[in-house]
């Protein structure tokens, strides 16, 4: 697979992998063995980041949507997001609540379809 895709599956920022990483075609084999003994860096970049918009918005408890309505930065480290949370800006609190929001409706959605297949 692609240096890219790999690097998404991993949740990790692609620029602040090894070059060596971002300059090869990675095969499901060493894609495995990342994943079941990630080396050095990676536990690292996955530990203090930089980490990337999917990364950062999960860690935020927002939609990567709410992040770019707040005009957030595409990669944060783990510190600047512990700082957010501590701070929790008015953008971070009504993010929050809209991604809870939506969650708690996909949920509803999900259980009366369920049900909807379970009378039939």
């Amino acid at each position: 697979m692609k240096p890219a895709t790999a690097a998404k599956k991993l949740g990790i920022y692609l620029p602040a992998a090894p070059e060596e990483f971002r300059d090869s075609e990675i095969s499901r084999g060493q894609f495995a063995e990342l994943l079941a003994t990630p080396p050095e860096w990676l536990t690292q970049l996955r530990a203090e980041g930089p980490h990337p918009r999917q990364v950062v918005a999960q860690k935020l408890g927002v939609s990567t949507s709410g992040l770019a309505r707040a005009g957030a930065p595409d990669v944060m480290t783990s510190d600047e997001i512990k700082a957010l949370l501590v701070e929790m800006p008015a953008w971070l609190v009504e993010e929050r609540s809209v991604h809870a929001a939506v969650n708690n409706e996909n949920a509803r959605i999900k259980t009366e379809r369920a049900a909807k297949a379970a009378r039939k």
